[in-house]
């Protein structure tokens, strides 16, 4: 059952930390980008707007997602605590509190890839508004 547990952990940090790496990598694409933008290399509105929001989907979607994926390896990791403690008979509490403790890791990995995503995007989205408001403004 170790197989299964150690397996479950690998597949769940490696699903987050690519998903942290994509949230990273396309939030500072974005503010790079929005840095350097200049509305007047665009012919009309639907253009500007397609280029001031690439990626930010994506963001959201890792930001409103991780989240669900550490909550998936805390559950799956709670079942094999389980599992683990029915097999051997015994009910010892310091295998309860040390299986559980090693479950809620995904969690925690989870937050700490959404939480930072969620930042990213609020502020992507903020500096796409009133860049987007500016560019009306100056074409009035």
């Amino acid at each position: 059952m170790d197989n299964i547990k150690d397996l479950v952990d690998i597949s769940i940090f490696v699903i987050l930390g690519f998903m942290g790496f994509l949230a990273l990598w396309f939030s500072i694409e974005r503010f790079i980008f929005l840095s350097r933008f200049k509305p007047q290399n665009y012919a009309d509105g639907s253009q500007m707007e397609t280029a001031l929001t690439k990626n930010m989907t994506t963001i959201f979607i890792i930001y409103s997602n991780a989240p669900y994926v550490g909550l998936l390896g805390t559950v799956l990791g709670i079942m094999i605590t389980f599992y683990d403690m029915g097999q051997s008979g015994g009910l010892n509490a310091k295998d309860i509190m040390v299986g559980m403790s090693l479950a809620l890791k995904a969690t925690a990995l989870g937050l700490v890839v959404a939480i930072p995503a969620l930042i990213a995007y609020n502020g992507l989205n903020r500096k796409i508004s009133v860049i987007a408001a500016s560019a009306a403004g100056g074409k009035r």
